[in-house]
C-alpha cells in the first residue's frame, strides 16, 4: 500500500492539477465574473513559470514530502494517530481537517507577521484574480508552508492516504476558490457554508487592508465563521472592488524577475497615500 502510494502520487497529483487549472480555464472564458484588463499572456506565462520553480526549490528543499513523511511515521510509529488506537477513518477525516486547519492557521500568521507578509503579499500583488492566482507563491512561503505541513505530519501521524487526499483537494480548491468565474448567487450562498467559493475568497484579494484581513481559508470556510475573519462581501462589490496591493501596480511587477525581489522591495506594508494612487501604474 505504501509503496503504490508513492509511486501513485506525483501522477495522481499532475493529472488533478492540468484537470481542474484546464477546467477553471475554459470556464473563466465562458462565464467571467469580473472583466479581464491585463492580457493573459502576460500574467500566464510569469505565474506558470513561478509554479516551475517554486516545484524545482521544493524537491531541492526537501528529501521527502508530506506524503512520504507520513509513510515513515507510519513505519516507525511516530505521531498521535500511530500511538493511539483510533479507528482507520477517524483518523482520516480527523487528519484532513486538523491539516486544513493548520494551512488556515499559517495563513493568518503570514498576513500578521511583517517579514512572513513581505513574502505572502506577493501572492496579493497580482493584479488579476483568476485561476493562475492560486499557483502565485514566493518560493521561500512555499519552503516555509512545507515545512509547517511536515511538521503537522509528524506530530499527527496521519494515514499517508489522508494526507494525499489533503494535498490534492488544496491544490484543486485553491485553483477552484481563485478563479475568475461567475456561480449563481444562491448556488454561492449554499456552498460557501462548506467551502470557499470563488467570491467569498476574492474578497480576501481586495487592495482595503480590512478586507484582505479576511476569509483567510482555501478549502474548508467553516475556519472563517469559526474565529470570525469571516466577511460576505466587498464594501464595494465584486465589479468595482480592486484587487492587489498598492505598492505593486505596474505591468512591469507582473514579471517573475520583479515577483521573486518584491519581499526586498518597499515597506512591509503600503503606505497610506498607496491605495489612493492604486490605478496610476495599470498603465505602464
Amino acid at each position: 500500500m505504501s509503496e503504490a502510494l508513492t509511486e501513485a502520487e506525483p501522477t495522481l497529483r499532475l493529472a488533478v492539477f492540468l484537470s481542474v487549472l484546464a477546467a477553471m480555464a475554459l470556464w473563466e472564458v465562458a462565464a467571467p465574473r469580473r472583466r479581464r484588463e491585463i492580457p493573459r499572456l502576460l500574467r500566464w506565462t510569469n505565474n506558470l513559470a513561478l509554479v516551475v520553480l517554486d516545484t524545482a526549490v521544493l524537491r531541492l528543499a526537501f528529501p521527502m514530502l508530506a506524503v512520504g513523511l507520513a509513510i515513515l511515521a507510519e513505519q516507525r510509529g511516530w505521531g498521535l494517530f500511530n500511538l493511539l488506537a483510533v479507528p482507520g477513518w477517524l483518523a482520516f477525516v480527523a487528519s484532513v481537517v486538523i491539516l486544513d486547519l493548520a494551512i488556515y492557521g499559517q495563513h493568518v500568521v503570514f498576513h500578521a507577521v511583517p517579514v512572513l507578509w513581505r513574502l505572502h503579499r506577493m501572492h496579493h500583488a497580482d493584479l488579476e484574480f483568476d485561476v493562475t492566482t492560486g499557483l502565485r507563491f514566493h518560493p521561500v512561503e512555499i519552503v516555509l508552508s512545507m515545512a509547517v505541513k511536515l511538521a503537522v505530519v509528524a506530530a499527527l501521524g496521519p494515514p499517508a492516504l489522508a494526507v494525499l487526499v489533503f494535498e490534492v483537494l488544496l491544490n484543486a480548491t485553491a485553483l477552484f476558490s481563485h478563479s475568475n468565474v461567475r456561480l449563481p448567487a444562491g448556488l454561492d450562498r449554499v456552498l460557501r457554508w462548506g467551502i470557499v467559493t470563488p467570491d467569498m475568497h476574492r474578497v480576501h484579494h481586495s487592495i482595503d487592508r480590512v478586507e484582505t484581513d479576511s476569509n483567510y481559508g482555501f478549502n474548508l470556510s467553516v475556519w472563517d465563521r469559526l474565529f470570525r475573519t469571516y466577511r460576505a462581501q466587498p464594501a464595494k462589490g465584486h465589479d468595482a472592488m480592486q484587487i492587489g496591493i498598492g505598492q505593486f501596480r505596474t505591468r512591469r511587477d507582473l514579471w517573475l524577475d520583479r515577483m521573486l525581489l518584491q519581499p526586498f522591495r518597499g515597506p512591509a506594508s503600503d503606505p497610506p497615500e498607496a491605495p489612493r494612487q492604486a490605478d496610476a501604474g495599470l498603465k505602464r
